[in-house]
């Protein structure tokens, strides 16, 4: 059986072979969209290693994390800005899958002190997850998870409807524009709980303080926030 396998993967490897989005190699793992020494080579923030740490000094005077940080650095033109375009228009799962992987490695090795108990993807309306097929931070919850083991809890947090586009708006509108977009269901199940807050792409900080204000009525522990990339 696994001689059948190799060969139909061999067959299917010629005719849409699986290679690196960055350098074009086919020497990459068949779960991933960057082959190893282009994942190596990714712009990581180590954030964890500033005492000035950029992401807790976004949300000064507005929430308290435990935990706050980005595994990416996310730049116009660049290999990151390319894996959320695959992400979020093209539908390309992996890179998801991929950067949730990294992110759970991360967490294994630096956030052992107060660890997480539960992982809690930033939803998206309805509207845009029928457009889509899929929401993206529940995606790399799942890479998260394939590391880290850790549960997630996907009908905490609701957006019932889009919010218009917040792309060119400072912080100041954006957070006006999104308001309360964000409802919370079945609250019991993250009491006493370090809840972790995923997201792809981190800007200003609004959609996650939008998350934290709707979540400020609920009992937990703590609460934290991780994001695959953040913008500069």
């Amino acid at each position: 059986m696994r001689i059948v396998h190799s060969y139909f993967d061999a067959f299917v490897h010629l005719w849409y072979p699986h290679i690196c989005l960055q350098c074009g190699t086919d020497q990459l793992e068949k779960q991933d969209v960057l082959c190893r020494p282009c994942i190596n080579k990714l712009p990581y923030t180590d954030f964890e290693n500033e005492w000035n740490n950029p992401i807790h000094k976004i949300f000064w005077g507005r929430v308290s994390f435990c935990y706050a940080n980005a595994l990416l650095f996310f730049t116009k033109d660049s290999i990151v800005q390319l894996l959320i375009t695959e992400l979020k228009y093209q539908q390309n799962k992996k890179a998801a899958w991929m950067l949730g992987r990294l992110m759970g490695h991360y967490m294994m090795e630096q956030m052992k002190t107060e660890p997480v108990d539960i992982l809690i993807p930033i939803p998206i309306s309805p509207s845009k997850k029928h457009q889509r097929k899929y929401n993206q931070a529940q995606l790399i919850c799942k890479g998260i998870q394939s590391v880290t083991q850790l549960p997630i809890v996907e009908d905490l947090l609701i957006k019932p409807y889009e919010s218009a586009s917040q792309t060119h708006k400072d912080r100041i509108r954006r957070m006006e524009a999104i308001g309360q977009s964000f409802l919370v269901e079945h609250p019991h199940k993250i009491k006493n709980k370090h809840l972790l807050l995923v997201d792809d792409v981190l800007t200003t900080g609004a959609t996650i303080e939008a998350a934290c204000i709707a979540l400020s009525n609920t009992e937990w522990k703590n609460i934290s926030v991780f994001t695959a990339t953040y913008t500069i």
